[in-house]
């Protein structure tokens, strides 16, 4: 087998973020990404991004793709260090440009970028593919979740991000802004439409029931598995399942500090005058009716 799958996972996130290798020709992408952040002191750090530059580097291998399944809202993208460390490309998909328009009105464009820039140097289609070595990329649209959303399927290995979890977690949730549920069925059906044994390689893992860390399924026991979605489970009552759970979800809590650096491909905010860089949390106003 050419291709092989390297796996990260960062605890403090529950995030799995992937080296996938095309050993012929010595040549690497990072998927999904992760930065470490300690919102108490407000640290930012590269721990593991270094330790898969580490592996890069050790391997002899060359990083030629920087690959965003969506700007996530639980965790910081380390994608602008890893391009500032290799020169490697940041890759996501073309519905980048509508988050951006959702959230512009809390995360104004970012001020180092120009009125055609988008933070990421590659805006990519459904079905297109991207090359690296002797191997292929090919991109799948599953939006639902967001509209940027994109599966990767590299050989027989599909990275699909938030779209599916593990069996026992069910699905990516869709009440973000152009998040749909109904989307993300026909996101899902696409997944399980793939050959049955398929690796599916997931972007998360909250350990259900304390069990131990799984990052891997495949096609066959997703769809027969899935505790949300499976090939038993309606279309409507899946919708009417998810938004209704939706309604119970908290914000993920690093969701502001994480999209004010993933919205624009991993830049943190520019310096202030006094040297320091500051993450914004919009504040909503509840006072209490004491009247």
């Amino acid at each position: 087998m050419t291709v092989s799958v390297n796996a990260f996972f960062h605890n403090q996130t529950g995030t799995a973020s992937y080296v996938v290798v095309d050993s012929t020709q010595k040549k690497a992408v990072v998927i999904d990404s992760v930065l470490d952040l300690d919102i108490g002191s407000g640290s930012v750090s590269s721990v593991l991004a270094d330790e898969q530059l580490e592996f890069i580097k050790t391997n002899n291998l060359e990083l030629v793709w920087i690959l965003e399944t969506h700007a996530h809202a639980d965790h910081l993208t380390a994608a602008h260090y890893l391009k500032e460390k290799t020169q490697a490309p940041i890759v996501i998909g073309e519905g980048i440009l509508q988050v951006q328009k959702h959230f512009n009105s809390l995360f104004p464009k970012h001020s180092a970028l120009s009125e055609n820039e988008s933070g990421f140097d590659h805006l990519v289609k459904d079905q297109e593919v991207l090359t690296f070595g002797d191997s292929e990329i090919k991109v799948l649209s599953t939006p639902g979740h967001t509209d940027d959303s994109v599966s990767y399927l590299v050989d027989s290995n599909l990275f699909v991000g938030d779209t599916l979890f593990m069996p026992d977690g069910g699905t990516a949730r869709c009440d973000f802004p152009g998040g749909n549920a109904e989307k993300l069925w026909k996101s899902i059906e696409k997944i399980h439409s793939l050959d049955d044994n398929t690796r599916i390689w997931v972007c998360h893992d909250y350990q259900p029931d304390g069990r131990d860390v799984k990052i891997q399924t495949t096609v066959a026991q997703s769809k027969t598995q899935n505790i949300h979605i499976n090939q038993d489970t309606q279309k409507e009552s899946y919708i009417s399942m998810r938004n209704k759970r939706d309604e119970s979800l908290a914000a993920p809590k690093l969701i502001y500090p994480s999209l004010q650096v993933n919205l624009w491909g991993g830049l943190l905010p520019e310096l202030q005058s006094n040297g320091k860089r500051y993450l914004s949390i919009p504040l909503t106003e509840k006072y209490g009716d004491n009247s």
